[in-house]
């Protein structure tokens, strides 16, 4: 969350530290644990302004590639220490890399795309037009968000690369439908199936379970959060054989969408908990600059992280400590036998909870080098 301003200018010190929360030196935008790239501040990306005004081309296929390329190297490598193993996010939202995804705002993108075919080939029809319109655009996206991943993977090789908001789900709800299951439209798996190259060059993927004020409370959060990460841990296995699985890390808000109104401790069972029983290798936890406008706003995040937050992410960690040395030699994380089966990890007691109801309940997903049922095997990782 952008909170520097909290300490900076108000004088209110957050307790993040105190409750295992990371985040970077004096709570900046950009560090040594995280640092988000937006579409202004990562090489020459093409899009098209809120004045329909054309940035870099506008459309992929009139940007220049290799320009973008080389600015990005040297903000990444000017930004980023050699050293830098932290999260590296690119928050790319002006444009889908699939045709059919560009529907209204970002429908621009299509219009323009058969623009520049039609004043190119202005012997085709609408159809010719279209199909070649699509190919132009899907083939210039992709590398335009494939080349940037390999340049930064290549230029800082331990951080955790990848997209904003990848894989999606479509499985949105805004308000309380009895009906809801949750499950991520047939068409949206389609797509990321057609994604590989994205999840073939991302080191970690990162989508969203931002809930909606209607949500609030409401169990059919948990629904929509199970099947997002699901999706996620489904195209991170899709990798190459031998490549370790990516690991998965929600953007969650600790607000509900578009307010300042804080989850209380259901919404955090329904989000962050959910996730981390299903194996999620972390959260991000995401606010807008909103959370830090005022002194009374600061302290406000500072009493919720208190009272609220920072008691739920304590108990999140004792579970998943817990659970861990218990079960997979602390060289693992547990993740649930059965994804639907509702078992949480922040609810385990560490006291008194057998091992055989872990384990009944529970597996483990080793990390990088080793495995086993238990991960209590070794492997020599080169």
């Amino acid at each position: 969350m952008p909170t520097s301003k909290c300490q900076r200018v108000f004088g209110v010190s957050l307790p993040l530290h105190q409750h295992g929360i990371i985040y970077n030196a004096e709570q900046k935008f950009k560090g040594e644990n995280i640092s988000l790239f937006y579409e202004c501040q990562l090489g020459l990306y093409p899009y098209i302004s809120h004045e329909g005004l054309s940035v870099n081309g506008g459309v992929p296929q009139k940007g220049n590639l290799g320009r973008h390329l080389a600015l990005s190297e040297e903000q990444i490598r000017g930004l980023l220490q050699n050293s830098f193993s932290g999260l590296a996010v690119v928050d790319w939202e002006k444009w889908q890399p699939q045709w059919i995804r560009n529907y209204g705002t970002r429908h621009a993108y299509i219009d323009l795309s058969k623009q520049l075919v039609r004043e190119k080939h202005p012997e085709m029809s609408e159809e010719e037009v279209t199909s070649l319109a699509m190919t132009e655009f899907e083939k210039a996206a992709r590398s335009y968000m494939e080349e940037t991943l390999k340049l930064g993977v290549k230029a800082r090789p331990k951080g955790l690369w990848g997209f904003y908001g990848y894989p999606g789900c479509y499985n949105d709800q805004r308000r309380v439908d009895s009906g809801y299951t949750g499950q991520c439209k047939p068409r949206a798996v389609a797509l990321n199936d057609r994604l590989s190259f994205l999840w073939q060059q991302s080191t970690a993927l990162y989508p969203s379970v931002y809930v909606h004020l209607g949500l609030a409370g409401h169990p059919n959060t948990r629904l929509m959060v199970r099947h997002r990460a699901l999706e996620a841990f489904r195209v991170a296995s899709q990798r190459g054989r031998g490549s370790p699985q990516l690991p998965v890390l929600p953007y969650a808000r600790v607000a509900f969408t578009r307010t300042l109104k804080f989850l209380n401790q259901t919404d955090l069972e329904n989000t962050l908990g959910e996730v981390a029983s299903l194996g999620a290798a972390g959260v991000v936890l995401w606010g807008e600059m909103a959370f830090a406008k005022s002194k009374q706003q600061c302290v406000l995040l500072r009493d919720y992280i208190r009272s609220v937050l920072g008691v739920y992410v304590d108990a999140l960690h004792r579970g998943v400590a817990h659970c861990s040395k218990s079960m997979c030699s602390e060289k693992g994380r547990c993740v649930r036998r059965n994804p639907h089966s509702g078992h949480m990890i922040a609810q385990l007691d560490t006291s008194r909870k057998s091992d055989h109801d872990l384990r009944t309940n529970f597996k483990c997903m080793c990390f990088k080098g080793w495995s086993g049922e238990w991960c209590e095997n070794f492997m020599d990782v080169k």
